[in-house]
C-alpha cells in the first residue's frame, strides 16, 4: 500500500479547514465530489481527480464549519457549525434541505447511518449523542454519555463533553468519543447503553469503523496514539505510535486495510493494520491536518484510490492509494 500525491490547492477556503468528507456518487452524478467545510463559514465541493471547484460555496451558517458528514445515498450532506446548528443540503447545489438545532450545547462530530435513515450527532457539553430521522428531520432521541466508574470530570465539570461519533457498518452499534479520553458504545436497535472502552486518556477527536469487521474501530487521540479496539469485547487489540503530536483525524481505506491519519504535527501517515505500524508519512501541509477521508468505492470511470486531507493552512491534498 501506497500513497502517490496528485494535487494541492492552496487557498482553497479563506479560512482554516477543519472538515472533509466525500460525498458517494448518485443516480444523478457519476462520480463522487470532495466536500471541504472551514471557519469562513462555507462548505465548498471539489472534482474528486483534479481538486477543480464545483460552483459556488453553500453557505448558510453564521460560525465556522467544523464537521462534514455525507448521506450514503450522495444527493445530500451534514455540515455542523460552532453556531450550534446543523445544516443539511443537497451536495449539487448547495440549497438547504434542513436545519437542525442541538440545545443546550454546540454540535461537534456528526455521522449518518450507513442506511441513510438516522443522523447522529456528538452533543459537546450536553454530554450526550443526539439522533435525527432523514426523512422528515425529527429528533428520535438523546443518549446520555454516562461517566466511566472512577473518572475525573473533564471541562464540562459534572458530565461529559462528548467530541465525535462512528456507525457500525452494519448499523447496529454507535461509538462515540469524549474529551476525557471514555469512548461509549451503544446498541442502537435498543438504543441501549453497553459499554466504555478503555485506553485513551486525552480528547478522542475523531473514530471510525472498519469496513469488513462491523466489531472492529479504530480511534484517534489527543496522546498522539491510535487504538484499535474489538467493540464486542471490550478490548483493546492494537495501538499505534509515530505521530509527535495531537492525532485529529483518521479514516479507514475501503479494503479495511489501511487507516490514514492527520495530525497537529503537520503529517498525514497512512498505517499498515496487519503489521500495526506507520509505512508513509506525507508533509504536503504547513499546519496542523484537521482532516482524512478516503474516497468511498463506486462510481464511473474508478481508476483508483483517493485519499484527501485538509488542513489549518487553508489547503486541501489529494493522494492516490493503491
Amino acid at each position: 500500500m501506497k500513497l502517490a500525491g496528485l494535487k494541492s490547492v492552496d487557498g482553497a477556503h479563506e479560512e482554516s479547514i477543519w472538515a472533509a468528507a466525500w460525498a458517494p456518487a448518485a443516480d444523478h452524478r457519476p462520480t463522487a465530489v470532495l466536500l471541504t467545510g472551514a471557519l469562513d463559514e462555507t462548505v465548498r465541493a471539489w472534482l474528486p481527480d483534479d481538486l477543480a471547484a464545483l460552483g459556488s460555496p453553500a453557505r448558510g451558517h453564521a460560525l465556522g464549519v467544523v464537521s462534514l458528514a455525507a448521506h450514503p445515498a450522495g444527493a445530500l450532506a451534514a455540515a455542523v457549525s460552532l453556531d450550534s446548528f446543523i445544516r443539511v443540503f443537497d451536495v449539487d447545489t448547495g440549497a438547504s434541505v434542513a436545519t437542525l438545532e442541538a440545545p443546550p450545547s454546540e454540535v461537534w462530530g456528526v455521522q449518518f447511518h450507513p442506511k441513510g435513515n438516522a443522523l447522529a450527532a456528538a452533543g459537546g457539553g450536553s454530554g450526550s449523542v443526539k439522533l435525527w430521522d432523514t426523512e422528515r428531520w425529527q429528533p428520535i432521541t438523546s443518549l446520555t454519555v454516562p461517566r466511566p466508574e472512577g473518572a475525573r470530570p473533564d471541562r464540562t465539570g459534572s458530565g461529559k463533553f462528548v467530541l465525535s461519533v462512528a456507525w457500525s457498518p452494519d448499523g447496529k452499534l454507535l461509538a462515540c468519543g469524549s474529551m476525557d479520553g471514555s469512548i461509549a458504545i451503544y446498541d442502537t436497535v435498543r438504543m441501549k447503553f453497553l459499554h466504555h472502552l478503555e485506553g485513551h486518556h486525552m480528547p478522542v477527536r475523531s473514530m471510525v469503523f472498519s469496513p469488513v469487521d462491523p466489531h472492529v474501530l479504530f480511534t484517534a487521540c489527543d496522546d498522539c496514539h491510535i487504538h484499535i479496539y474489538d467493540t464486542k469485547e471490550k478490548s483493546l487489540i492494537g495501538a499505534m505510535s509515530g505521530h509527535a503530536s495531537w492525532v485529529l483525524s483518521i479514516d479507514v481505506s475501503p479494503d479495511g486495510l489501511a487507516v490514514a491519519t492527520g495530525s497537529s504535527d503537520r503529517t498525514v501517515r497512512l498505517w499498515d493494520i496487519n503489521m500495526r505500524t506507520s509505512v508513509q508519512t506525507m508533509s504536503n501541509h504547513s499546519d496542523q491536518v484537521w482532516a482524512v477521508a478516503f474516497r468511498p468505492p463506486g462510481g464511473a470511470g474508478i481508476r483508483a484510490g483517493r485519499l484527501a486531507s485538509a488542513s489549518e493552512d487553508k489547503s486541501i491534498s489529494l493522494y492516490d492509494y493503491s
